[in-house]
């Protein structure tokens, strides 16, 4: 079923204004609220566990945390520990992060899809309760089993773009995070490569994916998102504007693309109490014309 969610931006606004912003996605009916990890704004698990402990029916997405920045034994005892804690509600996700900021904290890898054949299906492993041994070029495991593994092992996405991150996003993860900025047409070749590795890979299961685009609500709206998206080629099909009915529509195009949610990102600095308010009435109708 088709699903729209929303963003919380650390580029325009800060953790200071993290809590009171999540208190509002939940309030307006956003069902899901996704962030992510850019170095070296805000943390990843700390700001979402404090999320979740804020809310109650509200998801929270990680798209992404990067994972050359942590051990992938540490990054299953966080998220093990969240979803213990908040049974059902974290969709973390991880990717190989930008590359000059993992160089600048010594963490680059040479080979960042190395690293994500490695380090996913390790996260996977750990998450579904087995004990690994992994002899890899970035991932090492001996005998290590996690003693509290989630209940139910969640659905661990993957940031791609690239030709060859989406094949092994598709081979590898539970499910995919698209950046914003593209049209309907480039997400719809990316969901094809992703769904063909998933079929080559022999995966059991759905692949989620997951398509980040630019929205704004209110006066104004088309021009500021126009303006987000910069000097691409047909800036007006790589976001979209107007009022919650307008946004569900033109939605439809990412749909019809092949993702299964589109995740809005406000468009600059917006008043989010109303951002995810319009983004919620935006989601039931979505919401409601998939139940048909």
């Amino acid at each position: 079923m088709a699903r729209i969610g929303a963003i919380f931006n650390p580029y325009t606004h800060s953790p200071d204004e993290f809590l009171s912003s999540v208190r509002a996605a939940e309030a307006g009916g956003v069902p899901e609220l996704w962030l992510w990890e850019d170095c070296f704004r805000q943390s990843a698990f700390a700001a979402a566990a404090a999320a979740l402990a804020q809310t109650e029916r509200l998801r929270i997405g990680i798209g992404i945390a990067p994972m050359p920045l942590r051990n992938v034994a540490a990054t299953a005892m966080e998220i093990a520990t969240i979803d213990r804690l908040f049974p059902g509600r974290l969709l973390p996700g991880v990717g190989h992060g930008v590359l000059p900021w993992m160089g600048q904290v010594g963490a680059r890898v040479a080979s960042p899809l190395t690293l994500m054949r490695e380090y996913v299906p390790a996260l996977r492993g750990l998450l579904a309760g087995d004990e690994l041994d992994v002899e890899g070029r970035y991932v090492t495991l001996r005998g290590v089993r996690l003693d509290y593994p989630p209940a139910a092992a969640p659905r661990i996405y993957a940031a791609a773009e690239g030709p060859r991150t989406l094949q092994f996003s598709g081979e590898v993860a539970d499910g995919t995070v698209l950046d914003s900025g593209h049209t309907p047409e480039e997400v719809a070749t990316a969901v094809r490569s992703i769904r063909a590795a998933r079929a080559g890979a022999d995966r059991d299961g759905a692949h989620d994916i997951v398509a980040y685009v630019i929205a704004a609500f209110g006066a104004g709206a088309e021009e500021r998102a126009i303006t987000d998206v910069g000097d691409k080629d047909e800036p007006h099909r790589r976001a979209v504007w107007g009022d919650a009915a307008r946004v569900a529509a033109a939605t439809g195009a990412f749909f019809d693309a092949g993702v299964d949610e589109v995740i809005l990102l406000p468009a600059s600095r917006a008043d989010l109490p109303e951002f995810y308010a319009s983004s919620g009435e935006a989601a039931r109708i979505v919401a409601a014309g998939s139940a048909l």
